[in-house]
């Protein structure tokens, strides 16, 4: 009943964002206000029902939920309740539903802190947003489902990859996702001014705040992850940032 409570919310999400991603953007450029005003309300809606989704998913796991296949590839029933946790988002399906939900975080904080940016840029900004939240939620109920059950379902899972087993999991992914998530906010407000056709440095002065508070997280998951790679898997004891390290630099 949780899995598939949380499916239907993860289904929920994903409407609420096509409204998002619509609405508030035709209402902007058509001057209708009343569709203006609809994506603060979708936005938040978006969050509720992905908070809902990836609450579900994680309870699965905290208690030995089997029957959903996610849980039974990467938990089982020795394993300790932080990495029970942590290993909600150590594989592609639960990993693409936490970026999912650090989007629609990040979606929520825009509402909340844009009162004094005028209400249209605002639809636009999360208009974009929602076309992002879209393509991720979509991607993951067409291919990539948490939720799909597994009938019969095993009297054990099969473990967490023993690598992934460690305090970093638990904090690295979680603070790289909410820095790289971050800079949508500040690609919504490009977007939103070349939509707007108003390209001064008001949308600039505008996604600075994010754009620092976006640098912070993923500095802090880089380093996070150097020192965990280095850690678990020495590198020799020389090369302390590690290939996927490297390449988080690059964005």
């Amino acid at each position: 009943m949780i899995p598939e409570l949380g499916h239907f919310s993860l289904i929920l999400a994903f409407s609420m964002a096509l409204i998002q991603a619509t609405l508030p953007i035709v209402g902007a450029s058509r001057q209708i206000p009343g569709w203006i005003a609809v994506a603060r309300p979708a936005a938040r809606g978006q969050l509720f029902f992905m908070l809902v989704s990836f609450g579900c998913l994680t309870w699965s796991f905290i208690v030995h939920d089997f029957s959903v296949a996610y849980v039974a590839r990467n938990s089982n029933s020795a394993l300790p309740l932080m990495y029970r946790i942590s290993a909600v988002w150590a594989a592609h399906e639960g990993s693409l539903l936490l970026w999912a939900l650090v989007l629609s975080l990040w979606t929520g904080a825009v509402t909340v802190f844009s009162r004094s940016i005028p209400d249209d840029m605002v639809a636009r900004v999360l208009g974009v947003m929602g076309l992002v939240s879209v393509g991720f939620m979509l991607f993951m109920l067409l291919t990539s489902n948490p939720f799909e059950r597994m009938i019969p379902s095993p009297l054990d899972g099969q473990d967490l990859n023993p690598l992934l087993q460690d305090p970093g999991l638990a904090i690295h992914p979680p603070m790289l996702y909410l820095g790289y998530v971050g800079f949508s906010v500040v690609f919504a407000f490009a977007i939103a001014s070349l939509l707007s056709g108003q390209l001064d440095t008001a949308w600039a002065r505008w996604s600075r705040p994010w754009t620092n508070m976006a640098w912070v997280f993923l500095t802090c998951g880089i380093a996070l992850g150097s020192w965990w790679a280095y850690y678990e898997l020495g590198w020799g004891g020389w090369w302390f940032w590690d290939p996927v390290e490297n390449a988080s630099f690059m964005p």
